[in-house]
């Protein structure tokens, strides 16, 4: 399997950019109820428009998602979640974009990959339909396998864990396992710790303490932290109240410095630029601190 990541860079994934530095990945929404900007790019012209932004301000991978996956959304129709999606991929990748397609679903990902997406992010990590797999495999699509327990209408109710690190490592090494003998190119397997997805706050810092020990299960790996809801309850006013959803941009910076500076391959957020700069800084920050400690990468 491919090594963990070292303070030379994150480990390139073939077919996507390789900058020396985490990639970011700028999301777009193309749905009328995602938590953090639902309904603002729910049209392709909306949609396609905002790409175009985030990859002015540097974004190095476009993810498009026609479902939301907040926690109690219900699912759209197949045909409204291909209607969502394909047009803005063909579009955005004619124009030379790299786009990934945010789906749960093998028919959604044949489409996408078709109109030009080159990576399939399945938060459910092939459980929802394990057909995806396939798809992945003979396409040679790069494929993000997320930590998952439930869909969004019901994840919270799967949010119980004895040892949250060590069963979410378990759980995504399963998925690796699969999505291996599934015939998905190693080299083009990344995870994800599934950050809010069936997970309290609590296990959420758990797991970002934890990116060593993940990392050790030999794939680069993709945080999504971006705006969620437990940088809101850390961001609380003095009664309680969570910091709103557009006020949490600065937290979301700060930790993917700190995601760089621990040697994740990428961090997926809603605004690229402030991440960018600071995705160059935590990499540099590691590097710095590898001359100290030769045997760097995450750890």
């Amino acid at each position: 399997m491919p090594p963990p990541p070292s303070h030379d860079g994150p480990v390139a994934v073939p077919g996507l950019p390789a900058p020396g530095r985490p990639l970011v990945m700028g999301v777009v929404n193309v749905t009328p109820d995602s938590f953090s900007d639902g309904g603002r790019w729910d049209s392709t012209p909306a949609a396609v428009a905002h790409g175009r932004r985030l990859l002015a301000e540097g974004a190095d991978l476009l993810d498009v998602g026609g479902e939301s996956t907040r926690p109690g959304a219900t699912r759209p129709l197949v045909a409204e979640e291909l209607g969502r999606v394909v047009p803005v991929i063909a579009t955005l990748a004619a124009d030379g974009a790299c786009v990934s397609v945010d789906t749960m679903r093998a028919e959604v990902a044949e489409a996408a990959l078709e109109a030009g997406a080159s990576v399939v992010n399945d938060v459910s990590g092939g459980l929802a339909d394990p057909d995806i797999l396939e798809v992945v495999a003979r396409r040679r699509a790069v494929y993000v396998a997320m930590h998952w327990r439930a869909h969004a209408d019901t994840m919270a109710d799967h949010a119980a864990y004895d040892d949250v690190v060590a069963e979410v490592h378990d759980e995504l090494a399963a998925r690796r396992d699969t999505a291996l003998a599934a015939g998905i190119d190693p080299r083009r397997l990344v995870l994800d710790p599934g950050i809010g997805f069936a997970k309290t706050a609590d296990h959420n810092w758990a797991l970002l303490g934890a990116l060593p020990r993940l990392a050790a299960l030999g794939h680069p790996l993709l945080l999504g932290v971006s705006r969620k809801s437990f940088l809101g309850a850390l961001l609380a006013d003095g009664s309680g109240a969570p910091r709103p959803v557009e006020q949490r941009e600065d937290a979301t910076t700060a930790l993917s410095a700190l995601a760089a500076a621990a040697g994740v391959w990428g961090v997926r957020v809603h605004e690229v630029a402030a991440s960018l700069d600071a995705v160059r800084v935590g990499a540099r920050w590691a590097a710095a601190r590898a001359v100290d400690d030769p045997g760097g990468g995450v750890r």
